[in-house]
């Protein structure tokens, strides 16, 4: 039983929740990224080079046959992987903007420091008690030189 309670605990700890929240808002967000880079972004970048679809940029290892089924072609997609890096670099900047946002909303002015807090009574009865000493032995000492 020990072990099912540990689990539970383990479960219920903020960290371990907010990680799965995490994960799970990255995984729609990642398809988020995607969506922008192959409908928005590579769209234009397309355009501006002649009409090249990224997506579809491979170079090709061995062709089909289409004489022969069994042969299939073999290449590999280095315009998929161009558009994985963009996706990537997109990420990565919304990621530092979210974070330069929390680290500048962390960073409030500081506030004024508080007053001292007043001593305790035994202090504030210790230094009455120093003082009337002092008063008495500089008035034994006045009486003494008169």
């Amino acid at each position: 039983m020990s072990v099912l309670k540990e689990f539970r605990e383990f479960i219920a700890r903020g960290n371990v929740v907010d990680l799965a929240v995490g994960v799970i808002i990255g995984g729609s967000f990642g398809a988020i990224v995607k969506s922008l880079v192959d409908q928005v972004v590579m769209p234009p970048i397309g355009l501006i080079t002649g009409g090249i679809d990224f997506s579809k940029l491979e170079w090709v290892l061995r062709p089909e046959n289409p004489a022969t089924e069994a042969i299939e072609k073999v290449a590999i997609g280095y315009g998929a992987f161009i558009n994985t890096i963009i996706q990537f670099l997109i990420v990565a900047a919304a990621v530092f903007m979210l974070v330069k946002a929390i680290n500048a909303a962390r960073r409030e002015t500081p506030a004024e420091p508080a007053a001292p807090a007043p001593p305790p009574p035994t202090e504030t009865l210790l230094a009455e008690i120093r003082d009337l000493l002092k008063a008495q032995a500089e008035a034994a000492a006045s009486s003494k030189k008169a």
